[in-house]
């Protein structure tokens, strides 16, 4: 970029905003139908975090036994979910896949959607909210590098503002009409590759380094988060894809959904041949592992109440799987969708319900303490995604206006085709 463009271009990045915000916000009823229903749900969780905060922790049913619980499970999930998009940068750039090049920037805005709803999971499970600030590096105790959870803070944080950067700056340079120059986002393309397994790697690591929880404590879980979320990401990147294309006019070629699902049927494939291994450990060796387990697969002493939820997602992951090796899934119809469904909520269930809470059962005192989410978890949690949807929506759309022209900086190139 010259030097005589860049007064203009900063003097029309308030322009870019304004118009930006207008016509992100402005849209047919059934856009405002979708809006207000967001809202909704949104507010409700609010509502009911605001009486969490007020009352206690006491209106969840954690416990000093089971101290986390759906917060952190949505948690694990959505740490995937975010680390997920990069299957898309890869190829795009790795591979020099035009066709990807076109739509890799939907990917890292599901990217940002899902690192807010991370953001949300640990806040609203911090019994004091308003000691946040201790986590604040060189404000609060910040503890770094001995404390896990401080990597874990600096990988998502970073992950977010390499993503925002991204975004914000090849939609700013389509709105002027100018080719995005490579010196501003190439680095930043191939550093989130590297930080997306970073952010998954490290929230492993939050856990299988607790010794006290012996059912984390296994060298597989990070790979097994890494594979999973590799699953997930691209399985709700085509979702996403097929709503863009059916309620705008911005339609992605065929060619990168395919990609996806062969990304999809490798990494699916090595997750349950990991989840067997580890089955296969936990079982035949016995040990303080395999209680955990036990209680997880097969209840224990009387208690079952994890094992409708793991052979639910074993069920639907194989389901899944099967669907997606078949050639239906390559062609755009039910069966992708089927499958997508299938393997998001199970992997939201095996990561979430079916990995977090055993590992808190039998208690470090041998007791057990079953847990089930309160009312008021589900509403927070709905909450959670409803808010994340609501900055998933507004991103979805301003990326099909400037992508299908609709807000270009008038005189511009793409405002003159």
């Amino acid at each position: 970029m010259s030097t005589t463009n860049q007064p203009s271009a900063i003097l029309s990045y308030p322009a870019f905003l304004r118009r930006s915000l207008s016509l992100a916000t402005d849209g047919s009823l059934r856009f405002y139908a979708w809006m207000t229903a967001l809202t909704a749900v949104a507010l409700v969780g609010a509502n009911a975090w605001a009486n969490q905060v007020a009352t206690g922790m006491i209106t969840t049913n954690m416990t000093d036994h089971v101290s986390w619980g759906l917060y952190i499970a949505n948690f694990t999930f959505c740490v995937g979910l975010a680390a997920g998009g990069v299957m898309m940068v890869i190829p795009a750039y790795l591979y020099d896949d035009e066709e990807m090049h076109k739509v890799v920037i939907i990917g890292e805005a599901v990217a940002i959607a899902a690192i807010v709803m991370c953001t949300l999971s640990v806040l609203v499970d911090l019994g004091r909210p308003d000691r946040f600030w201790h986590l604040i590096p060189g404000i609060g105790r910040f503890n770094w590098p001995m404390s896990m959870l401080t990597w874990d803070i600096i990988v998502l944080n970073g992950y977010l503002v390499i993503n925002l950067h991204i975004v914000g700056y090849l939609l700013y340079m389509r709105y002027l009409g100018r080719k995005p120059n490579p010196v501003w986002y190439f680095p930043f393309v191939f550093l989130s590759i590297a930080w997306a397994i970073s952010i998954h790697t490290v929230t492993a690591f939050l856990y299988c380094g607790l010794g006290g929880r012996p059912f984390w404590n296994t060298a597989l879980l990070a790979p097994r988060f890494l594979a999973s979320a590799f699953v997930s990401g691209p399985a709700f990147i085509i979702l996403v894809m097929r709503v863009l294309r059916i309620t705008s006019g911005y339609s992605a070629p065929p060619g990168p959904a395919r990609t996806l699902i062969q990304i999809i049927r490798v990494a699916m494939v090595i997750n349950l041949v990991m989840l067997a291994s580890e089955i296969f450990t936990l079982f035949y060796t016995g040990g303080a592992h395999g209680v955990s387990a036990e209680y997880l697969f097969f209840g224990l002493h009387g208690h079952h109440g994890l094992v409708a939820w793991i052979w639910t997602a074993i069920a639907m992951n194989l389901l899944g799987t099967v669907l997606f090796f078949t050639p239906a899934a390559l062609q755009r119809g039910w069966t992708r969708i089927l499958a997508c469904l299938l393997v998001i909520v199970g992997i939201w269930i095996e990561k979430g319900m079916g990995l977090i809470i055993p590992g808190f059962i039998p208690s470090t005192l041998h007791e057990i303490v079953e847990y089930a989410p309160s009312l008021v978890e589900w509403k927070v949690t709905a909450g959670i995604w409803a808010f994340g949807l609501l900055i998933l929506t507004v991103m979805l759309k301003l990326i099909a206006n400037v992508f299908t022209g609709q807000l270009n900086l008038p005189g511009s190139e793409s405002a003159s085709r």
